[in-house]
């Protein structure tokens, strides 16, 4: 997810003499080539004229994550995000017409056999019927597949860096094509999105269930990760993993992935960024003749849960052959509140670079840790979530020595604050990065994308620098003293199994 990129004709030098200045006019450069426009439907669309070569990058950005699953649905985001690259009712099948009722049964198959499974007394016999049923059908309906035509079809196109990704917040889908195939792209974009197949759905699960083996369940830090979402967040969503829980993988179906996607797929939660040498009528036309017909729904639901106030410090050890592995967490804010720039300031003054305090003091000068990182808005950032610090203890080095020191560093910003030469670096140093994350089509139609969807507006890609301006020394130190403190505190660690561990007060 980090594609923010994008060629400005601003140096860097530039950038450090006159930072205000320089991110005003590109915002006007910008506005001279952006167009943006809202089919009647709801679905946005923002094109940034580019002509440095004759290539386009085309993002379609959906504002649903793993948080907006429902009770029991957890990673049928991700399980979508798969289904969206088997194809449609035309791509991917060599008749949809016999193709359908043998999916739609055998997903009923699958249903009776997750029912009697799940039931008190499984009837063992009627198990094995019902899986040999759905296994039946299930071989029936791979007659009908023309594997991997979609990808086959624009990969011939000249298509380069096609892919996705889900997030707790946001998914998206993405690919980058010579210009003169923006048509090929309007079909197949439309055609994937309007008339979704729920081709390979089981087979396809047992790809999601090898990405849980590798990333979670068979990896240390993924399940210090999953543990520490889960007991950091009691209500809110953000416990979730984007992967699904176990038995939710297991029992989720075609039925609710359809009725996931009919409720939240809707054009206003969508936003289509297109950058590159593309001519902004075209693009609009485009636009309406293939995203036009779409109707109109109603809004999805929102997120209503209100992550509770923590009323103490939470801890958990996981013993593991693996080396110790520390993450600390306090609960933070949501992006749109007036406290997220200060907190995220303050991540990047103890965090950001080899200068930075916490990495100067406990990596370089110490040697107390190996590896040392914090940042301000996990697992997401459209509700509150965590300030977020994950360290790995040097060789020999006890982990409750370094998380003492860990502390102490903290408490040193909350009792003597920071200077202003530190909240200048910081300032400096992320308004170069968001002119390093300007540079390529891709990267700027994914950030535009995104900031529309997220923010209101892709001119909050500057406007939020300007933001950081505003945040001062005092506003450092008093998100350091108001947020970090023990008792909205989560804990946990990896600990070696013949380690013992202390609890600190």
């Amino acid at each position: 997810m980090n594609f923010k990129n994008h060629s400005l004709l601003i140096g860097l030098c530039w950038l450090l003499m006159l930072p205000v200045m320089v991110f005003s006019q590109n915002l006007e450069q910008f506005e001279q080539n952006v167009t943006e426009f809202t089919l009647d439907n709801g679905l946005h669309f923002i094109i940034i004229q580019r002509d440095v070569a004759p290539v386009a990058s085309f993002v379609t950005h959906v504002n649903v994550g793993s948080a907006d699953e429902p009770v029991g649905k957890t990673g049928i985001t991700h399980i979508f995000e798969h289904m969206a690259f088997k194809g449609s009712q035309t791509i991917g099948t060599t008749s949809f017409e016999d193709e359908y009722p043998v999916i739609m049964e055998m997903d009923r198959a699958y249903q009776a056999w997750h029912r009697e499974r799940t039931s008190l007394n499984p009837d063992e016999e009627k198990l094995s019927e019902l899986w040999a049923e759905f296994v039946r059908l299930q071989d029936e309906s791979q007659e009908f597949v023309v594997n991997n035509e979609f990808s086959e079809i624009v990969d011939r196109e000249g298509a380069v860096g096609m892919n996705a990704f889900v997030s707790n917040d946001e998914t998206g889908f993405f690919y980058s094509l010579p210009q003169n195939k923006a048509e090929l792209w309007f079909w197949m974009e439309s055609d994937r999105f309007t008339n979704p197949v729920m081709r390979e759905f089981y087979i396809e699960k047992d790809v999601i269930w090898e990405e849980r083996r590798d990333r979670t369940d068979n990896n240390p830090i993924g399940r210090l990760i999953e543990e520490f979402n889960s007991i950091a967040f009691s209500a809110h969503t953000y416990k979730n993993p984007p992967v699904g829980w176990p038995s939710d993988i297991d029992a989720v179906n075609i039925e609710d992935t359809i009725d996931f996607f009919e409720t939240y797929y809707i054009p206003q939660n969508l936003a289509i960024a297109i950058s590159g040498d593309v001519d902004p009528d075209d693009m609009r036309r485009l636009a309406e003749t293939y995203f036009g017909h779409w109707p109109a729904r109603p809004d999805s639901p929102n997120v209503t849960v209100i992550e509770p106030e923590q009323r103490g410090e939470r801890r958990f050890d996981i013993e593991d052959q693996s080396q110790p592995i520390l993450l600390i967490g306090y609960k933070s804010v949501a992006e749109s509140h007036e406290d997220f720039q200060a907190l995220s300031m303050l991540s990047n003054v103890l965090f950001s670079g080899r200068t930075s305090r916490m990495y100067r003091s406990l990596v370089v000068d110490d040697q107390l840790a190996l590896q040392l990182q914090g940042f301000n808005g996990y697992p997401g950032s459209r509700f509150a979530g965590l300030f977020l610090i994950l360290a790995v203890p040097n060789q020999g080095v006890d982990i409750d020595e370094l998380e003492s020191r860990i502390y102490e560093e903290i408490e040193r910003i909350q009792t003597e604050g920071v200077t202003q030469q530190e909240l200048d670096r910081v300032v400096t140093q992320a308004r170069a990065n968001t002119v390093r994350g300007l540079r390529s089509n891709m990267n700027l139609a994914l950030s535009f994308a995104q900031a529309h969807n997220q923010r209101g507006d892709w001119r909050t890609i500057f406007t939020d620098l300007d933001r950081l301006s505003e945040v001062s020394t005092d506003d450092i130190q008093r998100v350091a003293q108001q947020y970090l403190v023990q008792r909205s505190r989560t804990v946990g660690r990896i600990v070696t199994q013949q380690e013992q561990t202390v609890s600190l007060d």
